[in-house]
């Protein structure tokens, strides 16, 4: 699937961002996230160059750093878009 149809899909727009701060080394919530779907995002196709160490705790303590009281349910609703997007580029293909 090619990023350009990304941006209709559910987080695609996040994920088009996080692959991008990926190459450039930024550690950011949409990197964190895809360097989380990193490997179900590599079996469907999509190249990713690199990833970061342990993105699940890195991802919590940005959020926690930004909004302490809201990091948990933040925390959640990101991995419900990952999620949602990988699940709608597995019904695009």
């Amino acid at each position: 699937m090619d990023e350009k149809n990304w941006q209709d899909l559910p987080a695609g727009d996040w994920i088009a961002q996080g692959l991008k701060d990926l190459v450039q080394g930024l550690k950011t919530v949409p990197s964190l996230l895809v360097s989380i779907g990193a490997p179900k995002l590599k079996r469907k196709g999509i190249s990713v160059a690199h990833t970061i160490s342990q993105p699940e705790l890195e991802l919590y303590a940005l959020l926690k750093k930004q909004n302490p009281d809201a990091a948990h349910s933040r925390y959640n609703a990101l991995l419900g878009r990952l999620v949602s997007f990988e699940h709608s580029i597995k019904c695009e293909k």
